[in-house]
């Protein structure tokens, strides 16, 4: 592998969505972005999914964090095995349990068995080495999104909201140089996002998500359980800060009796909240918000979130870019700064006492 230069890094990401694997090539030496290459979406069947969903909280050598753990390395595998002309892979794992301030973060799956399986060098536990210098671990995407802003020449401060299970928003200053230079990034987890949701329709209708929005846009939210929402200490919190998937647990529990549609507006309108509170931390406010992640194809908290925050929400399809793939794309190159010793987490995005770069990288064994 190269030392020096751009090199094609592959890229795979699964979130806590719990819907399945994506895996990107970029080109990139780590610090831009030169082209962007193939990708895949391959969804995890529904006992793949319910082997995860199970570990979910659990840390090593808890019940099911070895079944998930198979599970994770296997559909990675598969899946990234079919890619060609691949320099250095970045491997995420499956977030299990994310708990900085604690017992630490978890991400299933052995970046070294996959190394050894598919032939090539893999960076993997992206997040341990922040944690244990004091950073949240997460979010880690917020490199990436400033080497976007500068792919697509971004002159205003601006914002990425990336919409999974959990939201996290990345505000931006491109006149700076490098992302970790003081008031280039700031960077925090929002708030629940897709994930009660996605657990609000598995539950009453046995469906993996609200496709379209299509039941919000049928219901009317509680405003009054959106408002309890927002009086959480969460939303108080000084950035950098994150959330593990189940930090809000109790959401679910608080739209039991409301008709299905009314529950599904109601924790819309929630996610969207968390977004507009969210925005209050930023230096100065964002000239557009970028939207990623599978949140950006619900009209109904797109719209929630352009009446909530006021300006430009539009997804990041309008500049040029992949919306489903560029978490994926953000491991890819976040291996490569691993790779060349650059730090993928700073003061601003993650809490960290001082610049980090986080991974292990693994060579694959004779």
């Amino acid at each position: 592998m190269k030392t020096k230069g751009p090199i094609w890094a592959l890229g795979a990401m699964s979130g806590t969505s719990l819907d399945g694997v994506d895996a990107a090539m970029l080109q990139t030496d780590g610090q831009r972005v030169f082209a962007f290459g193939d990708s895949v979406y391959q969804a995890y069947s529904d006992n793949e999914a319910s082997v995860l969903r199970a570990a979910l909280g659990h840390w090593p050598g808890e019940e099911g964090v070895a079944a998930a753990a198979e599970v994770t390395l296997s559909a990675h595998r598969n899946l990234l095995a079919r890619f060609d002309g691949v320099d250095l892979v970045g491997f995420h794992g499956q977030t299990l349990t994310h708990d900085p301030r604690g017992k630490g973060t978890h991400q299933a799956g052995d970046g070294q068995a996959l190394a050894d399986a598919l032939n090539r060098p893999v960076v993997w536990d992206f997040r341990s080495a922040d944690v244990a210098l004091g950073g949240e671990g997460a979010p880690l995407a917020p490199f990436y999104h400033f080497a976007l802003a500068k792919w697509i020449g971004a002159r205003e401060p601006l914002a990425f909201l990336n919409l999974g299970g959990v939201g996290n928003i990345t505000w931006i200053e491109p006149k700076h140089e490098r992302p970790e230079d003081d008031g280039a990034l700031l960077a925090f987890d929002t708030g629940p996002a897709n994930a009660p949701i996605n657990d609000l329709l598995q539950t009453r209708l046995r469906q993996p998500f609200d496709k379209d929005g299509a039941l919000a846009i049928r219901g009317t939210s509680d405003e009054r359980i959106v408002a309890r929402f927002l009086d959480h200490p969460y939303f108080l919190r000084i950035p950098p800060k994150s959330l593990d998937r189940d930090t809000f647990v109790g959401l679910l529990a608080s739209v039991a009796d409301l008709p299905d549609a009314d529950a599904a507006a109601t924790l819309t309108a929630c996610a969207a909240g968390a977004v507009a509170r969210g925005m209050e931390h930023c230096p100065s406010p964002p000239e557009r918000v970028l939207v990623c992640g599978g949140g950006r194809r619900n009209p109904a908290l797109m719209a929630e979130l352009t009446k909530r925050l006021d300006r430009p929400v539009v997804p990041v399809e309008t500049v040029g870019l992949d919306g489903d793939m560029l978490e994926a794309q953000a491991f890819a190159f976040l291996a490569v700064r691993v790779a060349r010793g650059l730090p993928t987490s700073c003061p601003a995005t993650t809490g960290v006492a001082a610049n980090v770069g986080g991974g292990i990288l693994s060579q694959p064994r004779p």
